[in-house]
């Protein structure tokens, strides 16, 4: 079988039913294979080894499910009867951890604290449990004492289609292995303050591991994936691809915490943005669960707020995993069966036009792990501005020549490398978004060259109760808040001295009075300084591009405020980036999200609508949304339909842009745009 036929290059829903060993009697697997193609799954993600063996395994110290039939060989049944059915089969181990009888005979195995005690597991839990333990990612039973063996053993022994380890990252251990390797790679000895430990560590460790047991399994079958963790905010994106063939992540939405903690509506856009960028042979899978959270994983979320959520996969460009807590029979919450079906369906109907579909984007935001990353990407989606994320790796010149605006974040790491780039890349008629604090190094004079200022840069103290003015007359800044010269400002800004080939669009207002004195009196609350000529945005023409630089930070604001006039400045400061010109426009609506796509016929959009409270207790519809693309993108339309909820929608054209209008969006909306040279008819 060449690369190219390889099964998991198609379109993937699947589902992984997380069993509970004491239900292991409850499986019928013919009746569990036909529940699963009902719910429109094409892969079955299962529990084979790790923790608990699934089958009568001969390895040592592999502990066997005490609940295993008798008689017969129950994960053989399985996977004979989703062959059957057209399903594919994925075998889940999971050795993070092990039960403490392994303890007693392997210590060696296990992660040890800077005192030398294992890390227990669930020891106050009720019920007849024996304890588990964490093991460690540098010892034998991840790698050739245990985990290589159980993979041997079911790869020759059962016909799996797909391998997937569960939770296989670095746990922080002092062992004597993890000691010596730290002093092999670094040089120094390995601090017992674990913020104190290189930031590579984890990633490198991981990495070996999974090359080490990707090779078992490829030498074994190499037609098998290996499909591997990456998550939106820590370890090297690099590291996770070298031992996997399919990435996939993790964006849970975790509501048991509390509605103050509740999660950022765009965790699951931008986990797949960032895999999508990364993608190996197919788009990322999106896990996730049914449960508002792992301490009430027996119920589901709520119904529409749990669409929202799944929707995001593949509307931008990922697929669907859906993580249940047991199979159809053992789930007692109804909704969560009823839910992933209607997904899963409209997936279905969409597979064959977002197969191979390209994503389009006119904006990059460069990604690191910063907090100023979330407010851009709440401000991008809550516009509708279709972004990309780079990694610092891949933000090279060569890449940032697709985008007409690349967006710089509050205290991006900045070598030569990055300058060189961004000379050339606006030179050659880029336009470059750098925020707030900068981290220039000895750069500083040739940044500040760029940037449109002198480099004689002071940051100040957290500013409060101070403003942004507009300034000059038609400031394109300005746009949407005409009636209004101040919005509101808070943060740190980067004092500095515009040069004179630079011109200032926005200025500071600081502020009249400190925090706790702002409301008594009101008789004192008067500007003592209602203008400065102390920039917050200055924009520098070089070459055939543009520059730029906020010397405060917007992210901050729309992470912290999510106030109507940041959001605005956001949408206007891209338009005056990208001179006017848009990929698409929409009628502004807070709670949309729009992507798009280029296709074999033509264009894909997706309408994702989380409008109202989180939690969603119920879709709110979004009615009319006014749709634009320009004719230079599109070129003659023949037909324009919504394929989930709306049906043919009627278009106009103008020369240069087309319009249409979708009706309704509830939740999810994917409209096709046929090319071709059909007249338009006349919106009604």
């Amino acid at each position: 079988m060449s690369a190219n036929e390889w099964w998991w290059h198609q379109p993937l829903r699947i589902i992984q039913p997380n069993m509970q060993v004491k239900d292991t009697a409850r499986i019928d697997p013919e009746r569990l294979a036909k529940q699963l193609k009902e719910m429109c799954a094409n892969t079955v993600v299962f529990n084979v080894g790790g923790i608990y063996a699934w089958y009568r395994s001969e390895v040592p110290f592999h502990h066997v499910n005490e609940f295993l039939p008798d008689q017969g060989d129950l994960l053989q049944e399985m996977i004979e009867c989703f062959h059957r059915e057209g399903l594919r089969f994925v075998a889940r181990y999971d050795f993070s951890k092990a039960d403490d009888f392994v303890y007693q005979h392997r210590p060696e195995w296990f992660v040890r604290s800077k005192d030398g005690e294992p890390e227990i597991i669930g020891a106050k839990r009720p019920g007849n449990w024996s304890l588990l333990m964490s093991t460690c990612i540098n010892t034998g039973y991840r790698n050739e004492a245990l985990a290589v063996p159980v993979l041997r053993e079911t790869l020759n022994q059962y016909d799996i289609d797909g391998v997937f380890f569960n939770n296989p990252g670095t746990i922080p251990c002092l062992c004597g292995n993890c000691q010596d390797k730290y002093q092999e790679l670094y040089g120094y000895p390995m601090p017992e303050d674990r913020s104190e430990l290189d930031r590579t560590w984890g990633s490198i460790c991981l990495r070996h591991n999974m090359e080490l047991l990707n090779g078992t399994i490829k030498e074994i079958r190499k037609e098998v994936p290996v499909l591997g963790y990456y998550n939106l905010f820590h370890e090297s994106l690099e590291d996770r691809k070298a031992g996997s063939d399919l990435l996939c992540t993790e964006p849970q939405n975790v509501l048991s915490r509390g509605y103050r903690h509740i999660p950022e509506f765009w965790k699951p856009a931008l986990s797949i943005k960032l895999g999508r960028g990364k993608a190996l042979a197919a788009p990322p899978l999106g896990i996730v669960h049914s449960c508002p959270g792992m301490d009430w994983r027996h119920t589901g979320m709520p119904p529409a707020e749990y669409a929202f959520w799944l929707a995001q996969i593949p509307a931008y460009g990922g697929q669907i995993w859906h993580s249940l807590t047991g199979i159809p029979d053992t789930i007692t919450d109804k909704r969560i069966l009823r839910t992933v079906k209607a997904h899963n369906s409209r997936e279905e109907k969409l597979a064959e036009e977002m197969h191979e579909a390209e994503a389009l984007a006119e904006t990059a935001l460069l990604w690191h792990s910063g907090r100023s990353v979330g407010g851009w990407a709440d401000g991008l989606v809550s516009r509708q501005i279709p972004f990309d994320i780079l990694p610092q790796e891949e933000a090279g010149l060569v890449t940032l020549k697709r985008y007409r605006t690349v967006i710089v974040p509050e205290l991006y790491p900045i070598g030569q490398r990055e300058l060189s780039s961004w000379r050339a890349y606006v030179e050659q008629g880029g336009n470059l978004m750098v925020e707030g604090r900068l981290s220039s190094g000895p750069f500083r004079k040739e940044l500040a060259d760029l940037l449109g200022i002198e480099p004689a840069m002071t940051v100040s103290e957290h500013l409060t109760a101070s403003y942004l003015r507009f300034e000059g007359t038609a400031n394109p800044l300005q746009k949407g808040m005409e009636d209004t010269q101040l919005i509101p400002h808070r943060g740190h800004v980067v004092y500095c001295k515009p040069s004179p080939d630079a011109h200032v669009l926005a200025t500071l207002v600081p502020p009249f009075s400190p925090l706790e004195s702002v409301g008594a009196p009101p008789e004192r609350a008067s500007l003592s300084v209602p203008r400065t000529d102390i920039p917050l945005v200055v924009r520098h023409e070089k070459g055939l591009g543009s520059v730029l630089f906020l010397t405060f930070s917007l992210s901050e604001l729309i992470d912290e405020f999510k106030l109507g006039e940041h959001y605005q400045l956001l949408d206007n400061l891209i338009d005056l980036s990208n001179r006017g010109e848009r990929l698409l426009r929409v009628a502004p609506n807070a709670g949309l999200q729009a992507t798009i796509y280029r296709n074999r016929n033509g264009f894909l959009l997706h309408f994702v609508n989380g409008t109202g409270r989180r939690p969603l207790a119920q879709p709110v519809p979004l009615h009319h949304l006014e749709v634009r693309l320009p004719l230079s993108l599109t070129g003659g339309i023949a037909e324009v339909n919504g394929l989930l909820e709306n049906g043919k929608l009627p278009f106009t054209t103008d020369g240069a842009e087309l319009r249409f209008t979708v009706p309704q969006v509830q939740v999810w909306e994917a409209v096709k745009i046929t090319c071709g040279h059909k007249e338009p008819e006349q919106a009604r």
